[in-house]
């Protein structure tokens, strides 16, 4: 039992593994990562960035298959443990509210969130540039996309598991057209998903954190706790050999997700391992979703390596909470509702 309490599903299930003797940091490693390597299915060359929910007796994934022809698109995987996977050898098949094709030219890097009685698949697509995608489902048979929420340009859409005062909330990072060198974390809320607006500043960069000085982005969905929404992100770095990413933590206020509470000076997780350091991109870690236990405060971390591998990694809500409480630092005006 924790200390800290998961407000949420008690998952017996999910994968785990104890915190080896010699881990340094507050999340540890699987010990046979990566547990999803290259050319998995018949014309794909690599999943990554990919998000994983409980699902009858197993989980359930939607991945980012990055095709042999380089497009990227978003493909459906099932498995019993959250560990070994089989996937549709098809992309998912996107429809609109008339149940007619509704594909988006490319997808990549989903997020899977429930919130109610239904999933949501927001992703970052084409829009006249980069923007961002959505679509829902009850039964991961029938997929509807809906409207893309925002003009672009804009990445790293993450909807928050339950409505907020009757709204959904979505965080996003504002960006250009390109490999953006720039960015921080707003909020955004809707009553339908169709209307979007009471938009607020979250997160900035890092000030002096060199690992997250560049820009930073959502990942997981938020994951209520007793202490408020604890959120893993990503942060990056320029290096005169590139982008590095690594894995933040931080804690929003409940009420008030636009309002920092605790956010750790230090990362997480940063690339150390060859599957995190070679590959299609280099130097890559990029939190995308969580599986966690209420009841003993255990979280399993689905985590994109290199942009060629898919990573999985541990922590409890107990000691993530203390190191990023620990570890806090104040970054510009993080700590005050973010409207200007």
């Amino acid at each position: 039992m924790s200390n800290v309490k998961i407000y949420g599903q008690e998952l017996a299930n999910m994968p785990w593994q104890e915190k080896p003797a010699d881990a340094v940091g507050p999340v540890w490693r699987y010990s046979k990562n990566p547990i999803i390597d290259r050319n998995p299915l018949p014309g794909v060359a690599r999943i990554f960035n990919s998000a994983v929910v409980p699902w009858e007796d197993g989980f359930i994934g939607v991945f980012r298959g990055e095709q042999v022809n380089g497009v990227p698109h978003i493909y459906l995987g099932r498995s019993k443990d959250g560990i070994h996977w089989t996937y549709d050898t098809q992309k998912i098949p996107f429809v609109n509210e008339k149940g007619e094709p509704f594909m988006p030219r490319y997808a990549y890097d989903p997020r899977l969130v429930q919130v109610e009685d239904t999933y949501y698949i927001i992703w970052c697509t084409d829009f006249y540039g980069a923007a961002l995608g959505l679509a829902k489902t009850k039964d991961f048979k029938t997929f509807v996309r809906l409207d893309n929420p925002f003009l672009p340009f804009n990445r790293n859409g993450v909807l928050f598991p339950r409505k907020l005062n009757g709204n959904f909330c979505l965080l996003s990072r504002p960006s250009d057209s390109g490999h953006t060198p720039f960015g921080d974390v707003f909020i955004s809320e809707s009553p339908d998903l169709v209307y979007w607006g009471k938009h607020k500043h979250v997160m900035t960069r890092g000030y002096n954190q060199w690992w997250q000085s560049l820009k930073i982005g959502g990942g997981a969905a938020p994951i209520e706790t007793s202490e408020g929404w604890l959120l893993f992100y990503h942060g990056v770095t320029g290096t005169c050999n590139g982008y590095v990413y690594s894995m933040g933590a931080c804690i929003l206020d409940k009420e008030e997700p636009s309002r920092v509470k605790y956010r750790s000076e230090n990362f997480v997780l940063t690339p150390e391992t060859w599957y995190e350091e070679r590959g299609f991109v280099a130097n890559v870690i990029f939190p995308v979703s969580t599986l966690c236990d209420a009841k003993t405060g255990r979280i399993a971390i689905y985590y994109g390596a290199a942009d060629s591998y898919v990573g999985l990694a541990f922590t409890t809500v107990d000691e993530i909470v203390a190191y990023v409480k620990e570890n806090h630092v104040e970054n510009g005006d993080d700590g005050q509702i973010g409207i200007m």
